[in-house]
């Protein structure tokens, strides 16, 4: 039952850790002054980031961030993992997905959105080289040949905008240069799995250069059908993609022009019908994750380009930036819903489905597809940059957001012979979008700086849903369903950071963010529902700090934010539909740290930890429960109502704790290095809908990986073994809730061999 009592020992505790690490760290920075390191040991290099669209060090800028980069981003994604592969090694990052390669859905700090709608906005920004992918469906580009992955926590809408109040996953490719070079990268391993990427880029002329990035990944369907149906086998998949980038360099103009391109296909999210055992959320005796039944179709085919041109003119006192984007998608993909092959007929909701019914039952099929026929998306942002203006710098610019987005949402009868189709609900969105912001920093004394910022925003949507063929049951043919959106906002934040010495900092942010509304169309059961603007404000104050002279490197802080009108999804359940929500306020807390350290000079070892204690504050605030087969914990309005008070629930898909931890120990070997390189993720138990469950509570989980390896010709040739997911932990990562226990799991054990060679 959700409580409202207070947890003092849960409010207090980042404050005890947070006052602990700070009179460790400041003891550490003395002694290194006074003992400074021999001319042999190993230090941590700067991490140069882009966090407030100019270059600075990393323990400089007064935000919760973490970069991953190097040897760490290239271990995290073998095996072929797609972008979710960084959920749980970041602090407060949470990845997951009812569509699997193709739509991932980002959490920061238990912020996210469980909405699985094409359609769908999340709270989390994503920036693939200066350009916002605004489609969950764009999210989801390989990562490959990329200098390094920033996760900014906490509002961002200052520099970011709109849809940014849990933060933003920044991506940046590596650019072209004049220095020659590049990598290749070739891997084989389990069931089939075959992993290809690299790059080439080097001179053109003496202002031009030019680098271009190819990844190809395919695997073999690990799970069979265990009849006759429309697929033999699922979760195979044949993914590549590409990236051409031109570069050139004037005396005070520059300009770097980006296309890239995405094609993949495969098998869609596998749902499995009644994998949990009612009253509890293990998974029922004699689970088979290698066997299915499903007599619906399933595939995923997404294709996704674009190009972009990030221009440069340096006009003295101040320096002129441009940045166009376009981006475009097209995508299927069909699934069965309710993951089975056998069904009851059993309409009757006073029994439930029997549980005595075939594992692979449910009480009648449900077979959809969703697709994305159009899509396009064009941004334009100006920028202009003070150059060294003493003790005050700052920026100021305008920005341009118009996307059109076309949805067909099919339906279809499995047990009919063909599968055909048997419903047609259309949507069809324009959405324009601009800014105007600035923001500037003061150096009030030579130890304390000052930084604030301010963004107006204006945004219009224009949104059309029609049924074009009824579902037998459903909403009879009708539309057009017509919504206007017209909104405007003012996002800001201001924080102060203090150098305590020359390393360690300390730092205060204060920020406010907002997401525009968002309008759904689910049409089949049910109608249009729109969801007003949300707006967030945060407060955290932390240490950065380079301890054990600069062997190590610490980040913590700690944070609270409130959420007023939060969007949110109710899903599935007795009603059977998705329905888009304002909760009235929403309340998170918690702290997070990242340490990088080498203990010795030949063992690397980083931590990211995080602790996020997340509330739903409604008390008139009610969803439907669960379709059937659940034990649904929260309070009922009414006896027989259906629907249940959420009232101090935690969010979905937010784990309270995240823990990752990575060891890299390598020693010199004949003419090159033997090195074993492990990672270890954590995350605590999730609930995976608005209302708590017993079933449909995610269990805790621990994933780890291994690779083992020998690198020569200074780091230029290197062939390494490697597993993920080496203990083949097995856990539902998810839930559909339709009218059995039906859930889909994590990505299985996989294992390989990689050679790399760098020229």
């Amino acid at each position: 039952m959700p409580s409202s009592a207070p947890r003092p020992a849960v409010a207090l505790l980042p404050a005890a850790l947070a006052g602990a690490l700070f009179a460790a760290a400041m003891p550490a920075a003395a002694q290194s002054g006074a003992q400074p390191a021999g001319p042999d040991a190993t230090t941590l290099d700067a991490v140069q980031v882009t966090a407030q669209r100019r270059v600075e060090n990393i323990q400089d800028v007064p935000v919760s961030i973490t970069a991953v980069g190097g040897e760490k981003l290239d271990v995290l994604g073998s095996g072929g993992g797609d972008v979710r592969f960084l959920s749980g090694r970041v602090p407060s990052l949470n990845i997951e997905s009812s569509y699997g390669r193709a739509f991932p859905r980002f959490y920061i700090r238990g912020l996210g959105n469980t909405d699985f709608d094409l359609n769908a906005s999340q709270p989390v920004s994503l920036v693939y080289d200066e350009v916002v992918q605004e489609s969950p469906l764009l999210k989801g580009f390989p990562v490959f040949d990329l200098e390094r992955v920033e996760v900014l926590r906490g509002p961002q809408g200052t520099l970011f905008g709109r849809n940014t109040p849990a933060g933003v996953v920044k991506f940046e490719s590596v650019k072209p240069s004049q220095d020659a070079g590049g990598y290749l990268q070739a891997a084989a391993g389990s069931d089939g799995m075959f992993n290809f990427e690299g790059a080439y880029g080097g001179p053109l002329t003496e202002r031009w250069s030019a680098r271009a990035s190819a990844l190809y990944q395919r695997r073999d369907d690990s799970v069979d059908n265990a009849i006759d149906g429309p697929n033999d086998g699922f979760e195979g998949y044949d993914e590549s993609a590409a990236r051409v980038q031109f570069l050139y360099e004037g005396d005070a103009f520059e300009a770097l022009f980006n296309l890239h391109k995405r094609h993949m296909n495969g098998t869609a999210r596998l749902f499995r019908a009644n994998i949990i055992a009612p009253g509890t959320n293990d998974l029922v005796s004699g689970f088979d994750r290698d066997v299915v039944s499903t007599d619906g179709v399933n595939f995923s085919d997404l294709d996704t380009w674009g190009g972009s041109a990030r221009l440069r003119w340096d006009l003295g006192r101040v320096t002129l930036y441009s940045v166009t984007g376009y981006e475009t998608a097209e995508s299927l993909n069909r699934g069965d819903i309710d993951g089975g092959s056998e069904y009851t007929f059993d309409f009757d909701p006073s029994d439930g489905l029997d549980i005595g019914a075939p594992v692979f039952g449910a009480r009648f099929p449900a077979e959809s597809a969703d697709g994305l026929p159009d899509h396009r998306q064009v941004t334009q942002e100006f920028r202009l940059e003070s150059n060294e203006w003493g003790r005050f710098d700052w920026q100021a610019g305008l920005f341009w957001f118009d996307e059109d987005i076309s949805i067909d949402s099919f339906n279809y009868d499995s047990v009919a012979p063909g599968n055909p189709q048997t419903g047609l609900a259309v949507q069809d969105q324009r959405n324009k979008a601009w800014a105007a912001f600035a923001s500037g920093d003061f150096e009030i004394t030579d130890r304390f700086t000052l930084r604030g910022g301010l963004r107006y925003t204006e945004d219009q949507k224009d949104f059309s849903a029609s049924v074009e063929q009824a579902v037998p049951g459903g909403t009879p043919v009708s539309g057009p369903y017509l919504v206007e959106t017209d909104v405007n906002d003012v996002s800001w934040d201001l924080s102060g950071v203090y150098a305590l010495n020359d390393d360690v900092n300390v730092y205060a942010r204060v920020a406010k963010g907002f997401r525009a509304p968002s309008i759904q169309g689910r049409l089949a059961f049910g109608g249009v529902s729109t969801a007003d603007s949300e707006e967030a404000i945060s407060y955290e104050a932390g240490i950065k700090a380079d301890v054990w002279d600069r062997r190590a490197r610490v980040g913590f802080n700690v944070f609270r934010y409130d959420v007023d009108d939060q969007q949110i999804i109710a899903v599935g359940g007795g009603a059977n539909t998705a329905t888009l929500l304002n909760a009235d306020s929403t309340r998170g807390q918690g702290f997070e740290l990242d340490l990088e350290a080498y203990l010795t000079d030949h063992l690397l070892v980083t931590l990211g930890s995080s602790y996020n204690d997340t509330e739903i504050d409604d008390p008139a605030l009610a969803v439907p429960g669960c379709g059937g087969g659940c034990t649904v914990t929260d309070p009922e309005t009414s006896p027989g109502s259906g629907l249940y008070l959420i009232d101090g629930n935690r969010l979905p898909q937010a784990p309270e704790w995240v823990h990752a931890l990575t060891m890299r120990y390598g020693v010199p070997m004949g003419a090159g290095e033997f090195f074993v390189f492990t990672d270890w993720a954590y995350r605590s138990e999730v609930n995976f809908f608005l209302y708590e469950s017993i079933e449909f509570t995610g269990k805790s989980m621990v994933e780890g990986g291994l690779r083992v390896g020998y690198n020569w010709n200074q780091g230029d040739h290197e062939v390494a073994l490697f597993g993920r997911n080496i203990t083949d932990t097995t856990r539902v990562v998810g839930a559909i809730d339709f009218n059995n226990l039906t859930g889909f799991l994590n990505e299985p054990r996989t294992w390989g061999m990689e050679y790399t060679a760098r020229f």
